[in-house]
C-alpha cells in the first residue's frame, strides 16, 4: 500500500465529501479511490468514514486522523519545497480561507498580480462564513474584525481600516452634498444588518475629536445583511452606505464612489491573517502575506489621496 497516496486520497475525500468527487478532482477512477481508502482503514484497523447512500462523513477516528494527515502532507510539501529551493521557484498549494466580502474585494483583485510574480504557487481559496473559522485546516485564514481584536491565535495584522460613509457622484448630484452628520436624516441611507445585533443609530466620530461621538437615527431605505448588496446599490446611486476603507478603496480611487462627511467615521476595523500553530511557516505563505499587505495598504493609500483631492 502506498501510504502517502492513501493519505492524499483520504484528505481529498474528506474535503470533497464523497468518493466520486475526490476521484474526479484527483483524476482517478472511483474504484481506485474506494480501494485505497479500504486499504488504509484495514491498515489502521478502524473505520474512517461513515458511508450511506446519500453522503460520506468522517467518523470520530477519521476526524482525529484528518488533522494529523493535513500536517503530515503539509510537511511533505514543505520538504519538497526545501529540497528544490535552489531553483528560486516557489511551488505548492496554498490553502486560504476567507469570508465572502474579503474574497471579492481584497483577495480576488490581487490574484493576477500574485500569480504573475509566483506562477508555481497554486492558490486554493475556500469562501465561507464562520463564527469560529477553521484556522488549523488552512495555511492562511483571513479574518475581518474589530481593531481591538485580541483572540489567542497566531495572527498577523494586514491592515487597519476606517469605516466611512460613501455614495456615488450621481446620487450626490441628485440629492446634494452633506455638511454635517445631521444631514443624513434627510438622505437615503443603506444599512448593514448583523444577525447577532439589532439595527442601531449610526455612531460617528472624527480622529480630530475622538471623544466627540454623535449618534444619528436614520430611517434606512435599504437594509441587508450582505455587504455586496449594499455596495452594489451605492454604486448604482441608491444612497449612502457605511463600509470599510479596505473594501471600497478601488472604487474611491476610480471615482465610482465619493467619501461623504469626511473626516467623520462610523467605526474602525482590522483585517488579520491567522496562521495555524506550526513550527515552520511555508515560504509560499510568507510571500502571499507580504504581497497581500503590500497590495492592500497601497490601495488604501491611493483611496485616501483620492478622498483628499475631492
Amino acid at each position: 500500500m502506498d501510504r502517502l497516496l492513501s493519505m492524499q486520497v483520504f484528505e481529498r475525500v474528506a474535503d470533497e465529501g464523497g468518493f466520486a468527487a475526490a476521484a474526479r478532482t484527483m483524476d482517478m477512477s472511483p474504484p481506485t479511490v474506494t480501494r485505497l481508502i479500504a486499504e488504509l482503514e484495514s491498515y489502521l484497523g478502524t473505520r474512517l468514514f461513515q458511508r450511506t447512500t446519500r453522503r460520506v462523513s468522517l467518523t470520530e477516528a477519521g476526524d482525529a486522523y484528518l488533522a494529523r494527515v493535513r500536517e503530515i502532507l503539509q510537511d511533505v510539501e514543505e520538504a519538497d519545497a526545501l529540497a528544490s529551493a535552489h531553483t528560486n521557484l516557489l511551488a505548492g498549494r496554498l490553502r486560504v480561507n476567507t469570508e465572502p466580502v474579503l474574497a471579492s474585494y481584497v483577495i480576488a483583485p490581487l490574484l493576477s498580480g500574485f500569480r504573475q510574480r509566483h506562477p508555481g504557487i497554486v492558490v486554493d481559496i475556500e469562501v465561507e462564513t464562520h463564527r469560529e473559522p477553521p484556522i488549523e485546516d488552512f495555511d492562511i485564514t483571513l479574518v475581518g474584525t474589530d481593531w481591538t481584536f485580541g483572540a489567542d491565535i497566531v495572527a498577523r495584522k494586514v491592515v487597519e481600516s476606517e469605516v466611512i460613509l460613501v455614495a456615488s457622484p450621481a446620487y450626490l448630484e441628485r440629492r446634494g452634498v452633506l455638511e454635517t452628520p445631521e444631514d443624513l436624516i434627510r438622505h437615503e441611507c443603506l444599512r448593514l444588518k448583523r444577525l447577532d445585533a439589532p439595527l442601531r443609530s449610526w455612531r460617528m466620530w472624527s480622529d480630530h475629536s475622538p471623544d466627540h461621538v454623535t449618534e444619528i437615527n436614520v430611517d434606512p431605505v435599504l437594509i441587508a445583511n450582505h455587504t455586496d448588496t449594499l455596495l452594489r446599490a451605492a454604486l448604482d446611486g441608491a444612497g449612502i452606505t457605511s463600509i470599510s476603507m479596505d473594501i471600497v478603496a478601488p472604487f474611491l480611487t476610480r471615482g465610482d464612489l465619493v467619501r461623504v462627511l469626511s473626516p467623520w467615521i462610523t467605526g474602525r476595523l482590522a483585517m488579520y491573517a491567522a496562521l495555524p500553530s506550526r513550527k515552520f511557516i511555508p515560504q509560499r505563505s510568507r510571500v502571499f502575506l507580504d504581497y497581500l499587505i503590500e497590495h492592500t495598504r497601497e490601495q488604501n493609500s491611493k483611496a485616501l489621496e483620492a478622498c483628499a483631492a475631492c
